[in-house]
Protein backbone atom coordinates (compact mmCIF):
# COMPACT_ATOMS: atom_id res chain seq x y z
CA UNK A 1 0.00 0.00 0.00
CA UNK A 2 2.70 2.50 1.37
CA UNK A 3 5.01 1.58 -2.67
CA UNK A 4 1.75 2.50 -4.33
CA UNK A 5 0.85 5.39 -2.42
CA UNK A 6 4.69 6.53 -3.25
CA UNK A 7 4.31 5.68 -6.73
CA UNK A 8 1.43 7.30 -7.59
CA UNK A 9 2.81 10.37 -5.95
CA UNK A 10 5.32 10.06 -7.74
CA UNK A 11 3.75 9.61 -10.97
CA UNK A 12 1.62 12.53 -10.36
CA UNK A 13 4.66 15.07 -9.01
CA UNK A 14 6.92 14.05 -11.79
CA UNK A 15 5.30 16.12 -14.88
CA UNK A 16 4.78 18.89 -12.80
CA UNK A 17 8.55 19.17 -12.36
CA UNK A 18 9.13 18.29 -16.10
CA UNK A 19 6.97 21.15 -16.84
CA UNK A 20 8.39 23.43 -14.26
CA UNK A 21 11.86 22.58 -16.13
CA UNK A 22 10.84 23.60 -19.19
CA UNK A 23 8.57 27.18 -18.28
CA UNK A 24 11.88 28.24 -16.53
CA UNK A 25 13.65 27.60 -20.09
CA UNK A 26 10.90 29.67 -21.73
CA UNK A 27 11.83 33.61 -21.86
CA UNK A 28 10.48 36.43 -23.11
CA UNK A 29 12.03 38.11 -26.40
CA UNK A 30 11.11 41.95 -25.00
CA UNK A 31 12.54 41.87 -21.85
CA UNK A 32 15.33 40.02 -23.59
CA UNK A 33 16.33 42.50 -25.64
CA UNK A 34 16.22 45.11 -23.17
CA UNK A 35 18.58 42.57 -21.02
CA UNK A 36 20.29 42.23 -24.06
CA UNK A 37 21.57 46.38 -24.39
CA UNK A 38 24.43 44.66 -21.58
CA UNK A 39 25.63 42.79 -24.39
CA UNK A 40 25.58 45.08 -27.27
CA UNK A 41 29.28 46.76 -26.49
CA UNK A 42 30.63 43.61 -27.37
CA UNK A 43 27.88 41.82 -29.81
CA UNK A 44 25.41 42.78 -32.29
CA UNK A 45 22.49 40.72 -33.54
CA UNK A 46 20.35 41.32 -36.79
CA UNK A 47 20.11 42.97 -39.93
CA UNK A 48 23.81 44.49 -41.16
CA UNK A 49 24.93 42.83 -37.40
CA UNK A 50 28.73 42.94 -37.86
CA UNK A 51 31.01 41.03 -35.18
CA UNK A 52 32.82 43.93 -32.69
CA UNK A 53 35.07 42.37 -29.74
CA UNK A 54 32.34 39.42 -29.56
CA UNK A 55 30.82 38.06 -32.61
CA UNK A 56 27.57 38.42 -34.24
CA UNK A 57 24.51 36.68 -32.63
CA UNK A 58 22.69 35.89 -35.85
CA UNK A 59 21.43 32.22 -36.00
CA UNK A 60 23.09 31.21 -32.90
CA UNK A 61 20.70 28.94 -32.20
CA UNK A 62 21.63 25.49 -33.50
CA UNK A 63 24.79 27.17 -34.29
CA UNK A 64 28.18 25.24 -34.09
CA UNK A 65 30.93 26.50 -31.50
CA UNK A 66 33.11 29.10 -32.42
CA UNK A 67 31.79 29.20 -36.32
CA UNK A 68 31.42 32.83 -37.15
CA UNK A 69 33.91 33.45 -40.51
CA UNK A 70 36.92 35.89 -39.56
CA UNK A 71 36.24 36.36 -35.73
CA UNK A 72 39.28 34.84 -33.47
CA UNK A 73 37.98 32.58 -30.93
CA UNK A 74 39.79 32.07 -27.57
CA UNK A 75 41.35 28.20 -27.60
CA UNK A 76 39.12 26.79 -25.72
CA UNK A 77 35.68 28.10 -27.67
CA UNK A 78 37.83 26.97 -30.25
CA UNK A 79 38.29 23.57 -29.54
CA UNK A 80 34.68 23.23 -28.39
CA UNK A 81 33.49 23.78 -31.89
CA UNK A 82 36.79 21.56 -33.49
CA UNK A 83 34.53 18.73 -31.41
CA UNK A 84 31.12 20.05 -32.46
CA UNK A 85 29.59 21.31 -29.93
CA UNK A 86 26.60 23.25 -30.58
CA UNK A 87 24.70 26.16 -28.97
CA UNK A 88 21.60 24.94 -27.83
CA UNK A 89 19.16 26.76 -25.32
CA UNK A 90 20.93 24.71 -22.53
CA UNK A 91 24.40 25.12 -22.98
CA UNK A 92 23.69 29.17 -23.75
CA UNK A 93 22.11 29.52 -20.28
CA UNK A 94 24.98 27.87 -18.72
CA UNK A 95 27.59 30.37 -20.77
CA UNK A 96 25.22 33.13 -20.00
CA UNK A 97 25.47 31.99 -16.19
CA UNK A 98 29.24 31.86 -15.90
CA UNK A 99 31.17 32.48 -19.20
CA UNK A 100 34.15 31.67 -17.75
CA UNK A 101 33.03 28.33 -15.94
CA UNK A 102 31.43 27.35 -18.86
CA UNK A 103 34.62 27.64 -21.61
CA UNK A 104 37.45 28.10 -18.81
CA UNK A 105 40.03 30.36 -20.90
CA UNK A 106 37.61 32.27 -23.20
CA UNK A 107 38.32 35.78 -23.66
CA UNK A 108 34.61 37.23 -22.70
CA UNK A 109 35.13 39.54 -19.94
CA UNK A 110 31.43 39.65 -18.97
CA UNK A 111 30.79 38.00 -15.48
CA UNK A 112 27.34 36.77 -16.56
CA UNK A 113 23.46 36.87 -15.91
CA UNK A 114 22.86 35.89 -12.27
CA UNK A 115 19.54 35.53 -12.83
CA UNK A 116 17.62 32.76 -14.88
CA UNK A 117 15.11 34.32 -16.05
CA UNK A 118 17.45 37.06 -17.36
CA UNK A 119 19.29 34.22 -19.14
CA UNK A 120 16.28 32.75 -20.38
CA UNK A 121 14.29 36.48 -21.57
CA UNK A 122 18.04 36.95 -23.55
CA UNK A 123 18.00 33.51 -24.87
CA UNK A 124 14.55 33.94 -26.10
CA UNK A 125 16.02 37.10 -28.09
CA UNK A 126 18.81 35.22 -29.53
CA UNK A 127 16.30 32.87 -30.58
CA UNK A 128 14.25 34.81 -32.45
CA UNK A 129 17.49 36.07 -34.21
CA UNK A 130 17.86 32.33 -35.36
CA UNK A 131 17.18 30.10 -37.96
CA UNK A 132 18.21 27.03 -36.80
CA UNK A 133 17.99 25.48 -40.21
CA UNK A 134 20.07 28.35 -41.39
CA UNK A 135 22.50 28.02 -38.89
CA UNK A 136 23.23 24.59 -38.88
CA UNK A 137 23.17 24.32 -42.86
CA UNK A 138 25.56 27.50 -43.07
CA UNK A 139 27.68 27.18 -40.00
CA UNK A 140 27.12 30.63 -39.12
Amino acid sequence: MFKTVICTAFATLLPLAVMAESHSMAGDAEKGEKVFRKCQACHDVGEDAKSKVGPVLNNIMGRQIASVEDFKYSKVLAEMGEAGDVWTPEALAAFLEKPRDFAKGTKMSFAGLRKEEDRADVIAFLASHSDETEATDEGS
